[in-house]
């Protein structure tokens, strides 16, 4: 038999030694070939699934979003006194210190108010004064008086004793007895006024003047229309960028927020230290997630700069929460959305000072991976 070019020939065992022509047999190859086949397939499905459970066991330490933003402490800056703006001193964007003059208010009239409001304080003083003058007076006629009740107590007792001797008509013992009662009243009546002068005193004539209710109400008043002028000129209470200033120029008449319940112009102030991340978190993502983890953090506008920051606090409620519209889930067509967790991630400026010299804006997006520091792996080990 002629050997084919599928199948190689190969020399019988049986024949080896003998004169007789060789018998040639074939090899199946095509099931080597079948069987290599299944062998690599195989080896190629467990390597696929190896290789998904190490990724998958050694995955699972980082978490992350891209629902995440820039914010900083802001505020509208006003005052608490109404009047017309008299100088702007600042511009858009300008960035100012803590103390700085933003703006002012004309002062002319709260001058004035200071001014009435000293010369009620002195006037408090002067009626003080005048009190305690009115008292000592009182008690000093208080005291003449008592020598004119003695005088007439005397010569009554002396008419009486004049007539019980028939010495002197009973018409005059009489008219002292009178003189005597009435001096007596207009003692008792001297008493009652030094007793209201007293109360007037607040029942202690030695009080010092600072402390009579009248001196005191004067005196905050003043106290009062000082504080109202020192707040017609504006400063930054911290380091920050000036904004929104075009909403408010010299003549422009400011409402104060105590009286109107809103202002009518104002000015922004951003900070440019006092920056944070804002990472809405699926819920999902929260198991193992603390305060104090590490976080990495980086800006849409800056993909080339990396931050880092820590889990500065975790919400104690969903986005949702806060919704004025929220999501009625007791309807038949409900839906369940994972809900997103708001987690403040503290913002180190510093940590990519050198390698990109640039200014975050409030509102920037961000992308944020907060290490938890475990794996899957680990995971699976503390549970079993």
């Amino acid at each position: 038999m002629t050997p084919t070019a599928a199948s190689p020939a190969v020399l019988h065992p049986a024949t080896e030694g003998r004169s007789d022509p060789p018998v040639i047999t074939a090899i199946p190859v095509k099931q080597d070939r079948s069987l290599l086949r299944r062998v690599l397939m195989l080896s190629g499905v467990v390597v696929v699934l190896g290789g998904a459970a190490i990724m998958y066991l050694t995955g699972g330490r980082y978490v992350g979003t891209d629902d995440a933003y820039v914010k900083a402490a802001q505020l509208t800056v006003s005052t608490d006194v109404s009047g017309i703006v008299a100088t702007v001193a600042v511009h858009e964007g300008q960035r100012v210190k803590k103390g700085d003059v933003l703006f002012t208010i004309d002062d002319e009239p709260f001058r004035i108010a200071l001014a009435n409001a000293e010369a009620a304080a002195m006037q408090a003083r002067m009626t003080v004064a005048t009190l305690k003058a009115d008292y000592r007076n009182s008690l000093q006629q208080v005291r003449a008086q008592e020598a004119q009740v003695d005088v007439a107590k005397t010569t009554l007792d002396r008419y009486e004793s004049l007539a019980s001797r028939g010495a002197i008509a009973n018409t005059l013992i009489d008219q002292q007895r009178a003189t005597y009662l009435s001096a007596l009243a207009t003692l008792d009546s001297l008493r009652q006024g030094v007793a209201a002068d007293l109360a007037r005193l607040g029942g202690n004539p030695d009080l010092p003047v600072e402390q009579f209710p009248d001196e005191m109400k004067a005196r905050a008043a003043v106290d009062e229309a000082r504080r109202q002028i020192d707040h017609t000129v504006v400063r930054a209470p911290f380091d920050g960028i000036v904004a929104a200033v075009s909403s408010l120029q010299p003549g422009a008449l400011i409402i104060s927020a105590m009286s109107g319940f809103s202002t009518t112009s104002a000015v922004g102030l951003v900070s440019d230290k006092d920056l944070w991340i804002e990472a809405n978190m699926k819920e999902t993502d929260l198991t193992r997630m603390q305060e104090g983890q590490p976080v990495e953090i980086t800006i849409d506008s800056y993909p080339d700069c990396v931050w880092t920051g820590a889990v500065k606090a975790i919400s104690a409620a969903s986005g949702s929460a806060f919704s004025p519209l929220p999501a009625q889930n007791t309807s038949g067509n409900w839906v369940k959305v994972v809900q997103r967790i708001p987690v403040h991630v503290s913002l180190d400026l510093s940590s990519d000072e050198g390698t990109c010299d640039v200014r975050l804006s409030t509102g920037m997006s961000a992308l944020v991976s907060i290490d938890t520091g475990q794996t899957h792996w680990q995971r699976l080990r503390e549970r079993f």
